[in-house]
């Protein structure tokens, strides 16, 4: 995530704090403003719908693909890593900025569950940072730390789709799920120009996470 989350009076994700946070900009950029990353082409990237429930569905099983090769030790673990991270966090972003809130609004009933998505993006970037913190990828505390990570990352869109998406899907009308989409496609593919991922922006994240509860 690139800002400081907000959380309103009745608990919902309130809005980034982004406009003096270094590289990473604040407002939704259009599409000629940034430069799309190879990982932004993938997952949502390269799925022909504007259904936010079928963008996000898509990244998830790009995490699922990600976190294989990052298990192979023939892979190039260091720029599967970058790539795993960008997306993780830009996903996240894209989700608490874009998605989240109307979800909220629109199913009063599911808020608990949503506010609860956020909670477990700051789980992530908090395994995420203990995986960028092992210097040597042939480690085995390397593939303990991945194990973790895939451990969270799993749990987290298991009950995402669960408890959010499947309730979305139902429940939230097709040009409003359209709507959503663009926007998080947008915010997203943004965010991935600035390399969100970067170990030092996620140090910053899991600090932000520890200073408002959403981490012990």
């Amino acid at each position: 995530m690139a800002g400081r989350r907000r959380r309103g009076p009745d608990g919902g994700v309130g809005a980034s704090h982004t406009a003096d946070q270094p590289g990473i900009r604040a407002s939704i950029a259009t599409e000629e403003e940034f430069v799309p990353t190879p990982i932004a082409a993938r997952g949502a990237g390269a799925t022909a719908t504007d259904d936010v429930v079928e963008l996000i569905l898509a990244d998830h099983r790009l995490f699922e693909e990600l976190l294989r090769e990052l298990r192979n030790r023939e892979q190039d673990r260091a720029a599967r890593l970058a790539e795993l991270a960008d997306l993780l966090v830009a996903h996240a972003e894209a989700e608490e900025d874009a998605v989240y809130p109307r979800l909220q609004r629109t199913a009063p009933e599911d808020a608990e569950e949503i506010a609860h998505g956020a909670e477990e993006h700051a789980d992530g970037h908090l395994a995420l940072q203990r995986l960028q913190q092992v210097a040597d990828a042939d480690d085995d505390t390397f593939e303990a730390a991945l194990e973790e990570l895939s451990e969270v990352v799993t749990h987290h869109l298991d009950e995402e789709e669960r408890d959010v998406l499947n309730a979305a899907r139902e429940q939230v009308p097709d040009e409003l799920r359209a709507e959503l989409g663009v926007a998080f496609r947008l915010r997203r593919d943004e965010l991935l120009a600035e390399h969100p991922g970067d170990p030092g922006n996620v140090d910053r994240l899991v600090a932000e996470a520890r200073a408002d509860g959403r981490l012990d």
